[in-house]
């Protein structure tokens, strides 16, 4: 949950001084208080929500600057777009993306991840990524 609203409140997709409620996002995420309550508790220790007495949580003022993995699937995704990477192609290895953005492996994965829930990268099991045909 926090992965997920942590992506849209960089994207501007919450602006500053609005959040869901707690009850909306344990509907929404499908989970319960406390976990919900959990997740918003990662976010307001990075700074990108506050707590405020009889208003509840909200988008802080200030936007952090993008994660590494965010900076690392905008790369990727616009080689995917400008044909760099082409449909069919292999998407570069963990190790060898981990090497050129000098990131980590958890890194790497999670920008990977976001490709593929976009629809960008597909992985074959065993044989490796691929950009997407479709």
């Amino acid at each position: 949950m926090a992965d997920v609203l942590r992506e849209r409140i960089t994207a501007g997709e919450y602006p500053t001084g609005t959040l869901p409620s707690e009850a909306e996002l344990c509907t929404e995420f499908g989970v319960a208080r406390n976990t919900a309550r959990r997740g918003l508790a990662v976010l307001e220790a990075e700074g990108l929500i506050v707590t405020i007495p009889a208003k509840g949580r909200m988008v802080s003022g200030t936007r952090a600057a993008p994660y590494r993995y965010q900076e690392i699937a905008t790369d990727l995704r616009g080689q995917i777009t400008s044909g760099a990477l082409a449909p069919g192609a292999a998407v570069p290895s963990e190790s060898e993306l981990r090497r050129r953005y000098d990131a980590s492996r958890n890194t790497v994965r999670q920008a990977l991840a976001v490709l593929e829930r976009e629809g960008l990268v597909i992985t074959h099991p065993g044989k490796g990524r691929f950009v997407s045909e479709g």
